[in-house]
């Protein structure tokens, strides 16, 4: 079951963390602080899914 979990908030986080960098803009007008927070969260759900990769080829036994 912890595969799952790991793999949908992964997968969430990863999205979350596309719109904020989306919405942060380009240009002049960019918002860094958004832009740097919408990278951090989609590497958190990149990791959270590898996470929830690797639960899945050990049966959930970590």
């Amino acid at each position: 079951m912890g595969e799952l979990v790991d793999k949908v908030k992964g997968n969430v986080n990863e999205a979350l963390g596309k719109v904020k960098q989306a919405v942060a803009g380009d240009g002049a007008d960019r918002n860094d602080k958004l832009a740097a927070e919408g990278v951090a969260q989609e590497g958190k759900g990149k990791a959270q899914q590898f996470a929830g990769k690797v639960k899945g080829a050990l049966g959930d036994d970590i």
